[in-house]
């Protein structure tokens, strides 16, 4: 198969599966059957199947990466509509964003410390619990490879949408600010997909502390790769 044919088999299949999956969620809503999840088994199955690899299906795909940075910037409209929450606790969200972009490089950098991982791992790992268009700008500034980077931002939403909800559950959170908050700030867009599933103010706030972390990590990125050189 030649690579033009396989980079249009590429791009169709990733907006087939994901708008497939997205139908067969609304109808039996599963966690194993939310589109994030189905649709990225089934894209890493596709390219075993094609004996290719991820830095070619991230490269045959790129537009639709491209897409999340407008996608991010049309959070503002939730943001906007629940703007009373947001003038009201602004500063605890992003508090709360600070301490999640400090808990998020912290683990990491001793989890790859305790694991022996290499520095080009360990720079991709660095921006993984902010969105994808954050994530690789970060990246770029940290020394990271933005192909690992995309994969492990997935690999922490998908984490984020199995775990998220059911540690919710057992933590006593009882306002939705307290709910939504940590789902946008840890697990990203995909955490934003389930505080949205919660309630409009949850995902207003998960929307809202996703963009402070987003910022937050770019504008962080050379302080940390100067202080991890």
């Amino acid at each position: 198969m030649n690579d033009s044919l396989i980079s249009l088999l590429f791009l169709l299949a990733t907006l087939g599966l994901f708008y497939g999956n997205q139908a067969v969620y609304k109808r039996h809503p599963r966690v194993w059957l939310t589109p994030a999840i189905l649709t990225s088994v089934l894209l890493i199955a596709l390219v075993e199947a094609t004996s290719s690899s991820y830095p070619l299906y991230f490269q045959d795909t790129r537009w639709l990466v491209w897409l999340l940075g407008p996608a991010t910037v049309a959070f503002a409209l939730p943001i906007y509509n629940n703007r009373r929450i947001v003038r009201r606790y602004w500063m605890a969200l992003l508090a709360g964003s600070v301490a999640s972009i400090v808990v998020s490089v912290g683990v990491t950098l001793l989890a790859a410390r305790a694991l022996g991982l290499d520095q080009a791992i360990t720079r991709s790992l660095l921006s993984r619990s902010v969105s994808t268009p954050f994530a690789l700008e970060a990246t770029a500034h940290l020394g990271g490879t933005a192909q690992l980077t995309g994969l492990f931002v997935v690999i922490t939403g998908l984490f984020g949408i199995v775990l998220g909800e059911m540690i919710l559950t057992l933590m006593p959170l009882r306002t939705r600010l307290a709910k939504g908050a940590p789902l946008g700030s840890a697990a990203h867009g995909f955490g934003m997909s389930i505080a949205r599933g919660l309630g409009p103010e949850e995902g207003a706030v998960a929307s809202l502390t996703m963009i402070f972390s987003g910022v937050l990590m770019v504008l962080a990125a050379p302080v940390i790769a100067w202080a991890v050189a």
